[in-house]
């Protein structure tokens, strides 16, 4: 744990064995690429840095946003040693021994000890149990990495002890800044050896969704193949072999599903198919279990489109019904007819709305009991009791409407639908102004 005399040299052996990601990782703030919510001039994250008041935090990002390095640039600019473990791989011994090396450190005025714990969502309690007190006492800096999002995944000790600071993918063309840094950097870079295209940066930088260093790794077997192949320079087919597939960026189980499928149904919402069809062939790209998106748009066509096309529910059920009959990839056709349908459809909430006026209702009136009249009356005797008697039979009335009263008397006049003037429902809302006449119902305006 200690640093000795020839710790630095043995560390620049090591890097210059290491992949270009690796040898390319920035030092500074400066060479630090994206990440400018975080970095710049007055940003919670770049303060906190140079005022060298370091608190423990949480990095939360997808892969190669730069977690680790912004870590290790957080060391470097406090001049903290640096101390990296694997929530994975490391045991009770591993934290204590950080500890123990920090706390002498501290003892000893040879400054403080960053903890860089990677994968800090799979920390279980055994280590947790041994490393919070070094992080509420302040004996090390405890920066946590995480893919997945840690108000979920990260124990509760951890998350109110540390701030959460997200990283996002880099842009297009953040990532062919790095590409051609690194193409040209003659100590740690490709030193410009071979040439390397324009269509290849750009090729490069719009299929690895803004991972960093996936771009590096490709890059770096891109340059291998070209001289493999005695290519003059680094191309497009040098690239895309490199990466044998698109990148989609897409976790079955993590944030970016989530982050994914609401994407995908509040495009429907907004009724842009457009946006809806791209993101649910993202996930079905991807992989994604496609009975949980029929599902998802079952649950849409009446949520959001509800009675204004009531036709919108039986799309959503066939493209179900379909998919359980053809599979996949034929089934497909039919997610899209359905996925297209839903954002076409005029949308309506008035379902939505009515279910939790009528459950506000329900809980609002516990002892409600059934009005006499619409009680059942199997037997004789009940009806000597009263129950049933005044019921009227509404097709016995002109249009099957008559007065009478349906609700409880605690509930009383109580209106819990109320349509709205879109599609189909404007003609149910007509509809349902005459039936309210006879009924003699209070009107069904909507609040402002």
């Amino acid at each position: 744990m200690t640093e000795d005399l020839f710790s630095e040299q043995r560390a620049d052996k090591r890097n210059a064995a290491a992949p270009l990601a690796a040898r390319m990782r920035p030092r500074r703030l400066e060479e630090i690429v994206g990440q400018r919510h975080l970095l710049e001039p007055g940003a919670a994250f770049r303060s906190v840095i140079e005022s060298g008041r370091l608190v423990s935090m949480i990095l939360w990002g997808p892969p190669g946003t730069g977690k680790t390095t912004l870590a290790r640039v957080v060391a470097a600019e406090n001049g903290a040693r640096f101390e990296q473990l694997s929530a994975v791989s490391a045991g009770v011994r591993d934290v204590r021994a950080i500890l123990a090396d920090a706390r002498a450190r501290i003892e000893e005025d040879r400054g403080r000890t960053i903890l860089f714990l990677d994968e800090i969502h799979r920390f279980n309690k055994a280590q947790q149990d041994a490393l919070l007190p070094g992080v509420e006492d302040g004996t090390v800096i405890l920066v946590g990495a995480t893919t997945e999002n840690p108000f979920f995944e990260v124990n509760s000790p951890l998350i109110s002890r540390s701030t959460v600071f997200r990283t996002e993918p880099l842009s297009t063309d953040e990532i062919a800044d790095v590409l051609r840094r690194a193409h040209q950097d003659e100590m740690r870079g490709l030193g410009g050896d071979p040439p390397l295209e324009d269509e290849a940066v750009a090729e490069l930088a719009e299929r690895v969704g803004g991972d960093a260093r996936l771009a590096l790794n490709a890059l770096e077997v891109a340059a291998s193949i070209s001289l493999g192949a005695g290519e003059p320079s680094i191309g497009v087919a040098a690239v895309a072999e490199s990466l044998q597939r698109r990148i989609i960026r897409y976790d079955k189980a993590g944030d970016r599903h989530y982050d994914v499928v609401s994407a995908f149904i509040k495009s429907m919402r907004g009724s842009d198919p457009d946006a809806a069809l791209y993101w649910l062939h993202t996930m079905l790209q991807a992989g994604e279990d496609p009975e949980f998106i029929a599902r998802r748009m079952i649950i849409l066509a009446s949520e959001d489109v509800g009675l204004a096309d009531s036709d919108a529910l039986a799309v959503a059920v066939s493209a179900f019904d379909a998919l359980r009959v053809v599979g996949l990839p034929e089934a497909e056709y039919a997610l899209t007819h359905a996925a297209l349908y839903l954002a076409l459809a005029p949308k309506s909430n008035s379902i939505a709305e009515a279910m939790s006026a009528a459950k506000a209702a329900v809980e609002a009136t516990p002892a409600a009991q059934v009005p006499p009249h619409l009680r059942s009356a199997v037997h004789a005797g009940q009806k000597a009791l009263g129950d049933a008697v005044g019921y009227v039979y509404p097709h016995d009335r002109p249009g099957a409407v008559v007065e009478q009263q349906y609700l409880p008397d605690e509930a009383r006049g109580l209106i819990v639908y109320r349509p709205k003037d879109q599609g189909d429902e404007a003609a149910l809302a007509g509809s349902l102004r005459d039936i309210d006449s006879i009924a003699n119902k209070p009107p069904r305006d909507r609040p402002d």
